[in-house]
């Protein structure tokens, strides 16, 4: 669907994971879930990763300010040092330390990720948590409709946003919704149907940011695609 290529490197006798390439970049990975996973319920899904300077310390000051450390900082192989943390609203990200691997080499550019977005039922408990975490700088635009949004800031630079989950969603958990930059939002959106996956919105403008849907994959991952009317949201 976005042209990516894939490289499997063994983590076992019976286990990969996978890279994601894009122009020889690396975009993003996936792996198998484990079977200690499986019996939990969880579903296949997107991991938002944020880079963090140590994965002990971001666990520690989480679980200081309400979250829940669902795995404790560990060694994957000499390639980084991560965590698995759940914000007080309920969604869950990872934490990454560098080591031999950065993450992602391309964001932004088409066919690559380029917006990380949380839906949540608490927008204040999710401001302060993440801005005292991370020390991110949230500021909220209010489009002509009054939709009022929360962009997520660091460095000057916009990365991601937060909204509110609505009511007529339904028991939707909070979580990090991900979005792909594509050239063609419709084309993409059927692409993806003729290669066996759903629409879980159909394509919508929001003027002035782009045109975007959210697609959910053969196995029920789900993620978010937008055509950009300027290089960022």
């Amino acid at each position: 669907m976005f042209g990516w290529a894939s490289n499997d490197l063994p983590m076992g006798p019976d286990s990969f994971y996978t890279m994601f390439q894009l122009g020889g970049r690396d975009v993003g990975a996936c792996c198998t879930l484990q079977p200690d996973q499986q019996k939990q319920g969880v579903p296949p899904h997107w991991m938002t990763y944020i880079a963090v300077t140590s994965a002990d310390d971001a666990a520690a000051k989480a679980a200081s300010l309400g979250g829940k450390v669902i795995a404790p900082a560990f060694d994957v192989f000499d390639v980084g040092r991560m965590a698995v943390i759940q914000d007080p609203t309920g969604a869950m990200f990872c934490v990454w330390q560098a080591k031999a691997h950065c993450g992602v080499g391309v964001f932004g550019e088409p066919n690559s990720f380029c917006w990380s977005e949380l839906l949540t039922r608490d927008l204040d408990m999710a401001r302060n948590f993440y801005t005292a975490l991370f020390g991110w700088e949230a500021y909220v635009t209010t489009n002509p409709a009054g939709f009022q949004y929360t962009h997520w800031r660091t460095g000057g630079v916009d990365f991601g946003g937060m909204m509110a989950l609505k009511p007529e969603w339904g028991p939707v958990p909070p979580h990090w919704m991900n979005y792909v930059s594509v050239a063609d939002c419709d084309g993409t959106v059927a692409k993806a149907t003729s290669l066996g996956g759903k629409t879980c919105f159909p394509p919508m403008t929001i003027p002035d940011v782009g045109r975007f849907a959210g697609l959910q994959d053969p196995q029920g991952a789900v993620l978010s695609i937008i055509q950009l009317t300027h290089h960022k949201p």
